[in-house]
């Protein structure tokens, strides 16, 4: 059995915290820190963006009092948070969850591919979004905007362009037959099933988002 995310509201200290870290406000959905917090507790970026407004809005009693007690002392912030971290099985699955299966969701977009730990999901999901820009002419290490996404998610232009032509055969408009023995096969399939529905301008919307993961400093 699938679990389905669990909201504890002594999570809302963690999140503040987050809230609070500079610049003050809402983070962008898909940022470092953000996909950070979400793979900690197993909650999805979407749902925390969510609770964030409400932070923001302090549309709750409950909201106000924590704001008041922790938005002005970040050291009581930081000693509350540090001990919900210390907590024995906070973010354990095998703890809280003992003989139940865990399903997880976009974490994976999050983790390196075993096929190949060069890539996750999520850079796959920006080469695609590349991959409806150009033509096969240019899907080519040389190309400037091959250039420029390798140089954002630290990966050779070579790289990208590896994953290029295995799109290609996954491309059912090209009607490319030939046998490849790419352990990036699979993954590249996966991905070009998910978003086979999207029309190219929702598929790069996404991208621009999921770009903040790796604009963000701390990104290696």
């Amino acid at each position: 059995m699938a679990r389905n995310a669990v909201w504890h509201d002594e999570y809302w200290l963690l999140l503040l915290q987050l809230y609070l870290r500079h610049p003050v406000g809402l983070k962008p959905l898909y940022s470092r820190d953000m996909v950070g917090l979400s793979l900690e507790l197993h909650i999805s970026p979407q749902s925390l963006r969510r609770r964030m407004e409400q932070i923001a809005r302090l549309d709750t009693p409950r909201l106000e009092r924590i704001w008041n007690t922790y938005s002005t002392d970040p050291k009581r912030l930081e000693r509350a948070a540090n001990l919900l971290r210390s907590m024995k099985g906070f973010g354990a699955a095998d703890d809280f969850y003992e003989g139940v299966e865990v399903q997880e969701t976009f974490e994976l977009d999050f983790r390196p591919l075993p096929a190949d730990e060069r890539y996750m999901p999520v850079m796959l999901i920006l080469i695609l979004d590349l991959y409806f820009q150009l033509t096969p002419a240019t899907m080519v290490a040389r190309t400037p905007e091959v250039v420029e996404l390798a140089r954002l998610i630290k990966l050779k232009p070579n790289d990208v362009v590896e994953v290029l032509d295995v799109m290609q055969i996954c491309d059912p408009y090209l009607g490319r037959t030939e046998v490849t023995l790419s352990p990036l096969l699979l993954p590249c399939q996966q991905v070009w099933q998910r978003f086979s529905d999207h029309e190219p301008p929702q598929l790069h919307q996404l991208a621009e988002e999921l770009k903040e993961y790796f604009k963000s400093s701390s990104y290696k």
